[in-house]
């Protein structure tokens, strides 16, 4: 991409630059990035492509490397680069690098132990009506309120939501017309994944102080999405316990290149599966991690066996009543479509929260748990009624900061991460330009460039990957 200069009959173009560990952010940026610089989807550069070396003919033949006027190209680690390359990728805040020396503890060190500051923000917000009484004893720093504190009462109140939506969105798909289905399956499907959301707070120990609670109410709330709720928890602390580790984190990670090349069927369906199906690809992860015995420890067995004898005596008593009573059709309307949109949500979370061009798995040996979990995880909002009936999932590095915070503490803390540790944050709100980039970039793993797009690689296949570049929406 060529530059603006201040004297426009000299043309001068980037050449090759080394390399530093702060600077492989650099690789999708265009060669230089001053003076009028707009961003369109054309000009964003794909992960692994390499910089161009433009050498042009003077009158004395030499390489010469760019001299950008007035202002000098930004570094990688600018502030003025980081706000060019987010708006390139779709997101609010791009996060500067957090330094080595900064541990975990520092940041739970410095999340909030009161509750006071928050509701000092609050009533300066207007949050809270004007016939609260925010002075009295337990809005005021004498109520030791912590972030990581369980009120049974906001959990519960959580159930009920989840549950009187859920039945809302039954009454509506059983009276809306064909045309409102749609409509009707999006509510349901999305109100069933705050369901997902209490059990993920069971099994985080966040939702109650009764262990056998969180477990009973951990198992209910996961039978209408047939998920195994101890083997996904078992699965999921591993998750937390190594995000964004290569090889050990049991979420979503980069395709290996030699998965990628072993043969020409299996590459045809990752580039599937990580393309126009990726919204979805929370069903093939489901599928294959929780029902087989042979990926759990010895341990662990006997508690997942429970689990799955409930997910399977849900479908044998609860499909065949839904098909007696209203056919196979009922099944597919009732049963079927609000379970795609719950893994839809599911799907769209989980890469939202730990896939961008510019954030790194790394192998165990480089890998840091604070970079990892503030750094490598993104705050993404999205449209209010999503984030009720969700439960705030959505604000996700301070459940990674500390798993143990329970969702209705979640914006607390994150107010807390903003004010001590803002400037590192990852931060966006869901727009299309932010789907484009992960489901058309972040495909196959490469230690320099974190990514390396399919049809980078295997262009003559990838035409479901261009197909998406066409069809989707460039809209921030």
């Amino acid at each position: 991409m060529a530059c603006r200069m201040a004297d426009p009959s000299v043309f001068l173009f980037t050449g090759p630059h080394p390399r530093t560990r702060s600077q492989k952010i650099a690789a999708h940026s265009a060669p230089c990035m001053t003076g009028n610089w707009h961003l369109t989807w054309d000009r964003l550069l794909v992960k692994g492509e390499n910089h161009k070396k433009w050498v042009i003919p003077m009158r004395r033949t030499r390489t010469v490397q760019a001299v950008a006027a007035p202002v000098a190209p930004s570094s990688a680690d600018s502030a003025e680069y980081r706000k060019q390359l987010a708006e390139s990728y779709g997101f609010r805040q791009i996060g500067e690098p957090l330094p080595d020396s900064i541990t975990l503890k520092d940041v739970m060190d410095t999340l909030p132990k009161k509750i006071t500051e928050y509701l000092n923000e609050a009533r300066n917000h207007r949050r809270f009506s004007d016939g609260d009484n925010l002075d009295c004893p337990v809005h005021t720093a004498s109520y030791k309120f912590k972030v990581f504190e369980i009120d049974d009462m906001k959990a519960w109140k959580s159930v009920l939501v989840s549950v009187t939506s859920y039945a809302f969105g039954l009454f509506m798909i059983s009276k809306a017309p064909w045309y409102l289905l749609p409509f009707a399956w999006a509510w349901t499907g999305t109100a069933v994944t705050g369901f997902f959301v209490i059990g993920h707070d069971c099994a985080h120990k966040s939702f109650s102080r009764n262990k056998l609670v969180e477990d009973i109410v951990g198992t209910l709330a996961f039978l209408p999405l047939i998920y195994p709720y101890e083997p996904w928890r078992f699965k999921h602390d591993r998750h937390h316990a190594k995000t964004n580790m290569l090889e050990e984190d049991t979420a979503w990670h980069p395709v290996w290149k030699a998965e990628f090349d072993s043969s020409p069927i299996l590459r045809k369906a990752i580039i599937f599966g990580y393309g126009p199906f990726r919204p979805w690809m929370s069903i093939a992860h489901w599928l294959l991690l929780h029902f087989d015995l042979k990926k759990f420890r010895s341990n662990e067995i006997q508690r997942v066996k429970i689990s799955l004898a409930c997910v399977f005596g849900f479908m044998a008593i609860g499909w065949p009543l839904i098909i007696y009573k209203a056919g196979i059709m009922g099944w597919i309307k009732f049963w079927l479509m609000p379970w795609l949109g719950y893994h839809f949500w599911m799907s769209t979370f989980t890469m939202v929260h730990h896939t961008a061009p510019h954030i790194p798995f790394k192998s165990s040996d480089e890998w840091n748990a604070a970079q990892a979990q503030l750094n490598g995880t993104v705050h993404c909002d999205y449209p209010s009624w999503i984030e009720i009936l969700c439960h705030d999932i959505n604000v996700h590095i301070p459940h990674h900061v500390s798993s143990r915070i329970p969702h209705y503490n979640l914006r607390m803390a994150h107010k807390s991460l903003q004010e001590n540790w803002g400037k590192y944050l990852n931060e966006a709100k869901w727009n299309w330009r932010l789907m484009k980039t992960i489901m058309t970039l972040c495909h196959v793993y490469d230690k320099e460039e974190n990514y390396v797009a399919f049809d980078q690689l295997a262009p003559e296949e990838s035409q479901p990957v261009a197909f998406l570049k066409i069809v989707m929406p460039d809209y921030a």
